[in-house]
């Protein structure tokens, strides 16, 4: 076959006869067997052949002169280029590199994309382009999106809702506290936001009975921003309580009512059993597995709560199921501290304050230790959610600043727990004040606090305590996503996040489905 151009063969081009049967000879073949017809198209080197030039720049004669097979190819390829109306690629064009800098095979550049389009080599990426078609799907509703042939790119569904937020806010005796959170795995859940102020509600509550207008000033403060953290989000449950200074309180009714005309804010006052349960619920997560009994107090600021949970072999969801003994009494830091001195504190009237909250707790029927102790053999502790208790802990780690994630769930010895009340005891007011973890605003509260616990402990001798820097607030949460079943197990998650008609038509399609 002659080229039409040249009017010889295009292997005969630049070598003869002789030299192209020893070039067959040496050059070994690329492929196995016959090698295949390509359709003619246009390639950037076929101009190469034709232009005097030898193969690509700096490339020796004798090797184009050892590869007809090769010339043969360009030559059909730039014909077909010329007859396309198409310009001939110049011989010196840079050949196409990929984003590393290395040269492209011939197949790489002839390989096509998504849906048959080629893959550019130049302009926006493919990465973009798979973003942008996948954006412009989300924006499409359900219904209106293309069949799946049609759609350039693979559509993804917009990520789910997060998980619904919940608020427990607590008024007590001292302290104002709020927490936003969120569940999580089972049983526990994360905080999205939290407030905790020292207001001191019953301040002069025990000699006058009635809540000062101070006190009252300095709490609707506090609740004035609680509101504003609540009106901020969307909160799908909430409960607001106030505790000990509201419930003994003359006016503490009235009080309610200003809150709730200033802040927005209706607080329900709680009874004492209902502080008792709310407490063990928020520190179920803290009691051993193997435990089988434990006594846990609160030491509040107007009261203490005390509650013996025996837990047997059928341990509850709720630990709070397995309360047997309860007792709320009424002495707190706030109003022990009054009647004896805070600040000026001596080894004989820390032994006042025990011996008074000695002979409450005389007064309480509750089983001894030495009944929960044979009930359950090694599995007994003690179990303290309170400032007192995380004051002992931080002052034992020695903490620069108190450090919630280092207080929390802390296992301490009897030992450790006398030594922390004697070096405490040891200290003048300026030297608790100065302390990191107890601060000016606790340092006349942190000893009576440590003498309600010191009555506890020679009541329920127990070798080991575990602190909880948690209480109401956490129990008030427990108890709400438990209601709502929100750690339900084996519950898809899409049914709690989309509508409810939405969830039904997929049940129904699901269980259509599973009848077919």
């Amino acid at each position: 076959m002659k080229d039409p151009e040249h009017g010889a063969k295009p292997s005969e081009t630049g070598a003869s006869a002789a030299g192209r049967g020893e070039a067959h000879k040496l050059v070994p073949r690329g492929g196995k067997g016959k090698r295949r017809r390509r359709k003619p198209s246009g390639s950037p080197s076929a101009i190469a052949s034709r232009s005097g030039l030898s193969g690509e720049a700096g490339r020796p004669a004798a090797l184009d002169e050892a590869e007809p097979a090769r010339k043969r190819k360009r030559r059909r390829r730039s014909k077909a280029a010329r007859q396309q109306g198409q310009a001939p690629a110049a011989a010196h064009e840079p050949a196409i590199t990929d984003k590393k800098g290395q040269k492209r095979g011939k197949k790489a550049r002839q390989r096509r994309g998504l849906q048959g389009r080629p893959l550019a080599s130049s302009g926006k990426p493919l990465d973009s382009e798979r973003l942008a078609d996948t954006q412009r799907s989300r924006d499409v509703p359900l219904a209106q999106q293309p069949r799946k042939d049609e759609v350039r790119a693979p559509y993804v569904a917009p990520s789910e809702p997060p998980a619904p937020l919940y608020a427990a806010l607590d008024l007590g005796t001292n302290n104002c506290r709020l927490l936003v959170a969120q569940p999580t795995r089972p049983g526990q859940f994360r905080v999205v936001d939290a407030f905790s102020r020292i207001v001191r509600l019953g301040e002069g509550l025990g000699a006058s009975g009635r809540l000062s207008d101070d006190a009252m000033e300095r709490s609707v403060e506090a609740l004035k921003i609680c509101a504003g953290k609540l009106n901020a989000r969307s909160i799908r449950r909430r409960r607001l309580i106030a505790t000990e200074a509201a419930r003994a309180a003359e006016n503490g009714a009235a009080f309610m009512k200003r809150v709730a005309e200033e802040t927005g804010l209706d607080l329900e006052i709680i009874d004492r059993e209902t502080e008792a349960r709310l407490a063990v619920s928020g520190c179920s997560s803290l009691v051993d597995r193997e435990t089988k009994s434990v006594v846990l107090f609160d030491i509040g600021g107007g009261s203490s709560e005390i509650a013996v949970i025996r837990i047997g072999d059928n341990r509850s969801s709720r630990l709070a199921n397995h309360i047997t003994h309860w007792t709320s009494l009424p002495v707190g830091v706030v109003t022990l501290s009054e009647r004896h001195g805070g600040e000026h504190v001596t080894p004989d009237s820390f032994e006042t304050m025990v011996r008074e909250v000695e002979g409450m707790l005389d007064r309480f029927d509750g089983p001894s230790v030495e009944a929960l102790e044979s009930a359950s053999g090694s599995g007994f502790h003690l179990i303290g959610t309170s400032g007192t208790v995380t004051t002992l802990a931080g002052v034992h780690l020695d903490l620069p600043r108190y450090d919630r994630r280092r207080v929390d769930g802390l296992w301490l010895s009897d030992e450790e727990v006398s030594a922390m009340q004697a070096r405490l005891l040891s200290w003048d007011f300026a030297a608790r004040a100065a302390n990191p973890c107890i601060g000016p605003d606790r340092a006349d509260l942190v000893l009576a606090g440590c003498a309600i616990l010191e009555a506890i402990r020679r009541r329920w001798p127990s070798n080991r305590m575990r602190v909880a820097d948690r209480g109401l607030r956490e129990g008030l949460l427990t108890d709400m996503m438990a209601d709502d079943g929100a750690w339900r197990r084996g519950r898809p998650r899409r049914y709690q996040q989309r509508g409810p008609a939405l969830a039904g038509e997929e049940r129904q399609r699901s269980q259509e489905g599973n009848k077919a």
